[in-house]
């Protein structure tokens, strides 16, 4: 008979939110094997895996490391906004989170004492909670800003910036990603690409043409309309998301507080990045 490891039993209780004596019995029932002891606790009455319950809810935890060069987000997610909103994620967000600053590299999920968190957490709700993504961003020359959007807890930001930019300054670009519709497709317009721009532009040739328009003045009106595009899709180009507080792009911003963008990162649970 194998041996039935610590590991084992973790491994089932993080399945099925089942208790560790419970899991550890039905290992030795089963021999060690995960699934049969999944099927042998479904054939006692045990309702469905906690793990198959959809996990559509949850929220997004930040740190930010106390020189402010480096911030980090992660995804919790659960499958009711009661438990996604309580405090034993929130600790779990947190500790992910920590760990992640302090080893860019680490695999969080994996991290042991993240899986006993998040089995714990799991048997405390009843519900299948889980490590989503991750993310982090660090910069030498600058500071990273974190923004959690609280109204909700379910969209973070990481904004990395060179120079020397004020609290308030990263709190605003948080504030635009968060809340600018349409999202930004890029940060610059050489980021965006080539295909869109592409694709853009010809519909915008397209519709002139359709219009009577000849060709050539078709063109200069496509030039207008890529123009408004771009003001859209490209956060530079973006004007502020509160023009009572500042009347101009995103750039505009930036250059007159001697600042530049180097990378960002907008993440909402239940979305893609």
């Amino acid at each position: 008979m194998p041996e039935i490891t610590a590991k084992l039993v973790n491994e089932l209780r993080a399945l099925t939110g089942q208790g560790m004596m419970e899991c550890k019995k039905m290992l030795a029932t089963v021999e060690g094997d995960i699934q049969k002891a999944i099927d042998g606790f479904r054939k006692k009455g045990v309702k469905t895996s906690i793990t198959e319950r959809t996990t559509s809810e949850g929220r997004i935890i930040g740190s930010r490391s106390d020189d402010g060069r480096a911030a980090a987000l992660v995804e919790v997610n659960c499958n009711t906004d009661f438990t996604a909103k309580s405090e034993p994620v929130q600790q779990l967000g947190m500790a992910a989170a920590k760990i992640l600053l302090a080893n860019p590299s680490a695999n969080v999920a994996a991290d042991p004492a993240i899986a006993a968190k998040v089995t714990e957490v799991a048997q405390q709700t009843g519900e299948n909670v889980h490590i989503g993504r991750t993310a982090i961003q660090r910069i030498d020359g600058g500071k990273v800003g974190l923004y959690i959007y609280t109204v909700t807890g379910k969209i973070g930001v990481l904004v990395s910036v060179a120079g020397d930019p004020s609290d308030e300054l990263l709190r605003d670009l948080g504030l635009h990603i968060t809340g600018r519709q349409p999202r930004a497709l890029a940060l610059s317009r050489e980021q965006l690409p080539a295909d869109i721009v592409a694709r853009e532009k010809e519909i915008a040739v397209a519709q002139a043409i359709e219009s009577g328009k000849p060709k050539p003045i078709a063109e200069k009106i496509a030039e207008g309309k890529m123009r408004l595009f771009y003001e859209d899709r490209v956060l530079l180009d973006q004007p502020f998301v509160n023009p009572d507080k500042f009347k101009g792009s995103i750039g505009d911003m930036l250059k007159a507080a001697g600042a530049t963008i180097k990378e960002y990162m907008r993440m909402e649970v239940g979305q893609a990045s």
